[in-house]
């Protein structure tokens, strides 16, 4: 296993820092105070110059316009966009679009493509993912009430979603409803693409995450289908492969998010050690002369190696083998991250004082949005389920549900 990072890929990372730190950075006090929406002509801007660069779409193969990196070494470049919270969305690898261009990619027939994808990966228009019921456990992806039944050459979609990820502006939703309840249950679901403009769909209201409703891409919207038609030709995929098709989509979604969060961290550790060195609690005593700074700082410091070592161990295991044979290293990463990611955030903040509570610097706005790093693509509870369960296998014991 050689972790060593290629000259050519070192060259894009350099870049790539170069362009987030001039050309994104400034825009996030902007974003902060003027919302998102009324950024967008910025961003759009922003967006032009990374085309220009030729670092459009880095996880997208070459054929389909993007810069066709691999897994691991997208899983870099995403580690420094995550530096910023805009950072993703300029380079138009942002989720949920990322996850519905990859099974466009895959699974969409040459229409769909036509159709949706290609707008998509020029960054035209936008799109959703609608999963999660608020009748039902999100821990449970298998347990959902939405359904579509088919009515001639259409499929008529009724049911209720929520935490639909960036609905709010999107052009289409990728949905995941039933399509035969008796079915055994990992093959009732199907995954059908909506234009948002068909009649019966409903985007109720924007979801408040930590007392920020969101606008725009960074939005989570609760929507209804009712009596919702749409074309049988919207199959993405196979009937009943909707929960295939996610679990293909989740598993090097979370390299990428697992390593969106290390770039969070690299930056929040950067701010708090210059706090530390800047900061006087009396002339010529810096902050960093106190023992609990200097501990909060080497303990981030390793646990954010100790976070990269693994996040790039379970990407490379993907790459090699699968992403079922690496489903142990994935929920480990998931859970052991997301949960270094809030403690070097709240060391971050309590080393800036009331200061790290405002928008003067960037750790507020990155806890209140990351803050459900833990809940969301599988809570910490499952995934710890899931690495216990298949280590006592090995011991031969069977857990039960």
């Amino acid at each position: 296993m050689n972790f060593s990072i290629a000259p050519e890929t070192q060259k894009i990372l350099t870049g790539i820092q170069q362009f987030v730190e001039q050309e994104i950075y400034p825009l996030e006090k902007e974003v902060a105070a003027q919302g998102f929406r009324a950024t967008l002509p910025r961003l759009k801007a922003a967006r032009q110059k990374v085309k220009d660069k030729g670092f459009w779409c880095p996880q997208i193969p070459r054929e389909f316009g993007g810069m066709g990196l691999g897994l691991m070494e997208h899983g870099m470049v995403s580690a420094v966009l995550g530096r910023s919270l805009l950072g993703h969305y300029v380079f138009n690898c942002q989720a949920p679009d990322a996850g519905n261009m990859e099974i466009l990619i895959s699974h969409g027939t040459p229409e769909q493509k036509k159709t949706w994808l290609e707008p998509l990966l020029r960054g035209e228009i936008r799109s959703c993912f609608a999963m999660t019921e608020p009748e039902h456990a999100g821990s449970n992806p298998l347990w959902m009430d939405t359904a579509a039944v088919k009515d001639g050459d259409d499929y008529v979609i009724n049911g209720h979603k929520w935490f639909a990820s960036s609905a709010d502006g999107a052009s289409f939703a990728v949905a995941m409803v039933v399509t035969d309840p008796n079915a055994p249950p990992h093959q009732r679901a199907s995954q059908i693409i909506v234009p948002l403009n068909t009649p019966g769909f409903k985007l109720v209201k924007n979801i408040s995450v930590m007392n920020h409703v969101g606008e725009d891409h960074p939005s989570h919207a609760e929507v209804r289908f009712t009596d919702c038609r749409v074309p049988r030709k919207n199959l993405l995929g196979k009937e009943g492969e909707g929960f295939k098709i996610a679990q293909e989509r989740l598993g090097a979604g979370r390299i990428h998010h697992c390593m969106r969060w290390l770039g969070i961290c690299e930056r929040a550790f950067d701010l708090m050690c210059k706090r530390a060195a800047e900061r006087e609690l009396a002339p010529g005593k810096p902050l960093g002369t106190r023992q609990i700074v200097q501990a909060w700082i080497a303990e981030s410091r390793a646990e954010i190696n100790a976070a990269r070592l693994m996040v790039l161990e379970a990407a490379w295991k993907i790459e090699q083998l699968g992403q079922l044979a690496a489903r142990e290293e994935i929920s480990c990463i998931k859970f052991y991250v997301a949960g270094v990611l809030l403690k070097v955030l709240d060391r971050a903040i309590q080393t800036h004082g009331a200061m790290g509570l405002t928008p003067e610097t960037p750790l507020a706005s990155f806890f209140a949005a990351e803050r459900g790093a833990r809940i969301y693509d599988g809570p910490d509870e499952v995934h710890k389920m899931v690495v216990a369960r298949q280590i006592l296998k090995k011991y031969g014991v069977a857990v039960s549900t």
